[in-house]
């Protein structure tokens, strides 16, 4: 695949975008259509999601058994980073139920092989990579606060976090960079990996426009992104658990807010491969054993 493709998409800049002002009822009836999608199709999206609240649990024993406890927050808060790579098999299943296709847990891997995936990768490792500088950041926020010794135990660091100088400044400072990476990926991510599931208009095409939407609807691209952490801490408890069902309404509630925001009807879609001839009862599953749920 030609680099300018991976970046400039099909037609290069020249594709036009359209980009909408929504309001706050938009932003309740994407996530209402969200539910809806989870509703429609729940197996498909707590098999596509419930590696978080495993990952989560995995953090959370090493964090137990390998003394790294000051960087299981980051490492937890931080997988909000790369949400929207996380969530592609879930733009697709509400992409495809919107269209009136059939919608199976084997299409949400579709997006493998589609002319764009060359701009996804490469936005999905821009994503992975501020993930990596969230956690390099947490983590010297960390030293600089408390130095290069673990915590002697787990009450002790609780303790220092909550009641000591050094502990309120790692929260204050700590949390204040975080914000400001999850503004970040809010803005270059919002719309950009819908659009280019949805459309062959390339990685910097998809990159500013998620940035004009942005620009947009700051009031309420701010509250949308209030919303979804307020939606991850709640997901979170217990152990992490609740994300089955918090990252999938997510994922499915920002199809449909890309939907509102973007107007990308001029631009080429992503060419896929021509589908099976036969059923493939493997590939669907565990979505064959339940028929009503299609």
């Amino acid at each position: 695949m030609p680099v300018s493709n991976v970046f400039l998409g099909a037609q290069g800049a020249s594709s036009q975008i359209t980009i909408r002002r929504i309001g706050f009822a938009d932003l309740k009836d994407a996530l209402a259509k969200g539910f809806g999608d989870f509703y429609a199709m729940p197996t498909h999206a707590i098999f596509l999601c419930a590696i978080y609240p495993v990952v989560g649990l995995l953090l959370a024993r090493l964090a137990f058994g390998y003394s790294i406890l000051p960087l299981l927050y980051p490492l937890v808060t931080g997988f909000a980073l790369i949400g929207p790579v996380a969530a592609l098999g879930l733009y697709e299943l509400s992409r495809r139920r919107e269209a009136g296709l059939a919608a199976s847990a084997s299409h949400a891997l579709d997006v493998m092989q589609s002319s764009s995936i060359g701009a996804i990768i490469a936005l999905s490792l821009l994503l992975f990579g501020l993930f990596v500088l969230w956690v390099a950041f947490a983590n010297a926020i960390y030293i600089a606060n408390f130095g290069y010794a673990p915590p002697a135990s787990i009450p002790t660091f609780v303790h220092d976090l909550f009641t000591t100088p050094a502990g309120w400044r790692l929260i204050v400072v700590g949390n204040g960079v975080g914000f400001l990476f999850a503004v970040t990926v809010l803005t270059i991510g919002m719309v950009s990996f819908p659009l280019l599931l949805d459309r062959d208009v390339g990685a910097a095409v998809a990159l500013l426009t998620s940035i004009k939407a942005v620009l947009k609807n700051p009031l309420i691209m701010s509250a949308w992104g209030l919303i979804v952490a307020a939606l991850l801490l709640v997901g979170s408890l217990p152990a992490f658990l609740g994300l089955t069902i918090v990252m999938p309404v997510l994922g499915h509630a920002t199809w449909h807010l890309y939907r509102k925001v973007v107007d990308a009807e001029a631009s080429p879609r992503p060419t896929l491969p021509p589908p099976p001839t036969k059923r493939r009862y493997a590939a669907d599953f565990p979505a064959a054993l339940f028929p009503w749920a299609r």
